[in-house]
């Protein structure tokens, strides 16, 4: 059977019109050696049932899902790199292969690639993807997730058995980004940089009466056409800029053509995890100034949606939420911070016992101490009525310093989320699940060097074992 009975497709993307994408077609590899496979997502999709023939056809080869896309399409859009308007975006490395329905909770998913092949979007490059961003990307999902993360999935990676070539001279084997990839990925798709066409009224209002039918939210009679990412602004802002706060995540590249309005994170490139608290830090060498880092995640999401509101207030004005033009998304940030700090340390609202603080102190109330982020947040969940076992005191003397006073007595203010889980053997452990960017680095090493896979199919798995810690995380996508 080559698809599970609860296989749904939906390719509603044609129906956008020619305008919105290009018709391409797959590169042809050499060799299709399967990476990576997440069955657990692919049943989430239908897909559970492919047998390892199957499998490869469809996401090596890219033959067309039953009932679904004819062929691939190279989206076309515009937007901001860098804060510097490019009106000649679109997918150079990828194409939207399928959409399907989420078999849990009915959401419209694409099936999107990377490093499959060149499009008429590709501007000189060669379309691949190496090696080592694929597994990089794979290890950002897992972890992601774990964390509580609203993000894409990695469904699939197949090396190729192409080397990979910059100008004239083909890269060493030995040198990074030699070998290449094909990455296939879930993405609740509605990139936030709106139509190729800023200044076509009728493409745009297409374009947004698609989005607001299939992504959400439903249109309210007072709605202005501005005011609709506005609010998928608000509902999505969870999904986030604040989720990659509590989780220490850099993202790296926040152009407009890495954010979705649905709140869904996507897209890895040179992210990091942050090693200890610090709002400076930049994952991005090409980033001198700092324009993505850390600490700036929250206004540069607000940056961003504030150009697509400037290009779909040419279908009508702009909405002036009361107390100022950022009135809104601090109160979403806010409101955000102190849901995800409550979730990420163990500890939900109760009856304060000397305070009516509602939620324990996020990273951005914590002393400008290089406290370790991961250790951090599992701390937290010591909270009132915490274990009190060796491993546990050891993270505990972390942050014995007076300077950690107020953010003890915060904390000690709440009662854990779930006091039995406290015992489980994860929170035993030293130091919790991480994903440091000399640990990612060590794991490539293993492939390069030795091809070695060891690591990454052990640490796949181990990042999924971070939900032990994460179990107590009750972080969905933005509810409509």
């Amino acid at each position: 059977m080559p698809v599970a009975g609860s296989y749904r497709p939906c390719p509603v993307f044609p129906a956008l019109g020619p305008e919105f994408f290009d018709v391409v077609a797959p590169a042809r590899f050499p060799l299709h050696r399967l990476r990576h496979r997440d069955q657990r997502w692919a049943a989430r999709i239908g897909l559970e049932t492919l047998d390892a023939a199957e499998w490869e056809r469809h996401f090596a080869a890219f033959a067309p899902l039953p009932a679904n896309l004819t062929a691939p399409l190279a989206l076309r859009y515009h937007g901001h790199q860098f804060r510097a308007y490019n009106p000649e975006l679109g997918d150079g490395r990828g194409f939207l292969y399928a959409q399907l329905r989420d078999v849990v909770d009915d959401r419209l998913l694409d099936l999107g690639t990377k490093g499959s092949g060149q499009t008429p979007w590709s501007r000189d490059g060669d379309g691949r993807l190496t090696l080592k961003g694929g597994v990089r990307e794979v290890l950002a999902t897992a972890m992601l997730e774990a964390l509580g993360v609203y993000t894409s999935k990695s469904v699939s990676l197949f090396e190729t058995g192409e080397m990979l070539f910059r100008g004239d001279e083909p890269v060493a084997d030995a040198l990074v980004g030699a070998r290449c990839v094909s990455a296939t990925r879930t993405s609740a798709s509605a990139r936030s940089s709106a139509t190729r066409y800023p200044n076509e009224r009728t493409e745009l209002a297409r374009l947004l009466d698609f989005v607001v039918e299939h992504y959400g939210p439903r249109r309210r009679p007072t709605d202005t056409p501005a005011g609709i990412p506005r609010r998928r602004r608000a509902r999505g802002a969870p999904g986030s800029a604040p989720s990659w706060m509590m989780a220490g995540f850099v993202h790296g590249v926040l152009n407009t053509d890495n954010m979705n309005v649905t709140g869904e994170s996507f897209d890895y490139g040179p992210y990091r995890f942050l090693p200890t608290y610090d709002p400076e830090f930049t994952a991005a060498y090409f980033d001198p100034h700092g324009l993505y880092a850390f600490g700036r995640q929250p206004a540069t999401v607000e940056w961003n949606l504030e150009q697509l509101a400037k290009a779909l207030s040419l279908l009508g004005p702009r909405p002036r939420p009361r107390g100022g033009a950022r009135a809104v998304p601090a109160r979403v940030r806010a409101g955000a911070g102190r849901a995800l700090s409550r979730a990420r340390s163990g500890s939900p609202p109760a009856v304060p016992t000397t305070t009516r603080r509602s939620a324990p102190p996020s990273f951005s109330s914590s002393p400008r101490a290089r406290s370790d982020t991961s250790s951090s947040s599992s701390t937290g969940t010591g909270a009132r009525r915490a274990p009190r076992g060796r491993s546990r005191a050891r993270r505990r003397a972390h942050y014995a310093e007076p300077r950690f006073a107020a953010v003890r007595r915060r904390l000690d203010d709440h009662d854990p989320l779930d006091p039995a889980r406290l015992g489980a053997a994860y929170y035993q452990r030293p130091r919790p699940c991480t994903l440091l960017i000399d640990e990612i680095e060590a794991l490539w090493d293993a492939i390069a060097a030795r091809d070695d896979w060891s690591l990454f199919t052990s640490n796949s798995p181990r990042s999924r074992k971070c939900a032990e810690h994460s179990g107590s995380i009750r972080i969905r996508r933005p509810r409509e």
